[in-house]
């Protein structure tokens, strides 16, 4: 879902992702600002070696730093926006955060529900969309990337308010 998000926001911006150490890397300029969008190339359960490593080498400061996520604990289409937060038992954020050594970094939580048989939790995250799904993704990706910018220009509690509601 994150990578989703991000491409669709790189698209929109006519940016390109480029292939660099530990996942692909692009950069967008918004009024003065840089937003750096990394999709890491490690497995989902190591993104925090990718994390830790690019906010190393770019000059993001830790309380600029927002990771995007399924959330199988969230109905398809929903979106939920935290300032911080435990893992809730997704196995990226728990690596990133063991990683940075803090759970203080804003999370984009993705909805991608959970109709999935007991045990087929990897086959139904890593599995293609439904193309109604597809669409839902869309839609919600432009919403993502529209609460992203708010997020990094209003405040967390404006995108807040405009990214945690039922769909």
């Amino acid at each position: 879902m994150g990578f989703m998000v991000l491409d669709a926001w790189a698209k929109a911006s006519d940016t390109l992702f480029s292939t660099q150490r530990y996942g692909d890397l692009a950069e967008i300029r918004i009024k003065g600002r840089c937003f750096y969008l990394l999709k890491p190339s490690t497995y989902m359960n190591l993104s925090g070696n990718a994390v830790r490593y690019w906010m190393t080498k770019l000059p993001v400061p830790d309380e600029n730093l927002l990771v995007i996520c399924d959330d199988i604990n969230l109905p398809m289409g929903t979106m939920r926006l935290r300032r911080g937060g435990s893992d809730g038992g997704h196995n990226g954020l728990k690596h990133i955060i063991e990683q940075l050594g803090r759970q203080d970094f804003a999370r984009l939580r993705m909805g991608v529900g959970h109709d999935f048989q007991q045990g087929g939790q990897i086959d139904y995250v890593l599995g293609k969309l439904t193309p109604e799904e597809l669409e839902t993704v869309e839609k919600l990706s432009a919403k993502a990337v529209e609460g992203i910018k708010t997020w990094a220009f209003e405040g967390a509690e404006t995108a807040m308010n405009l990214l945690n509601v039922k769909p």
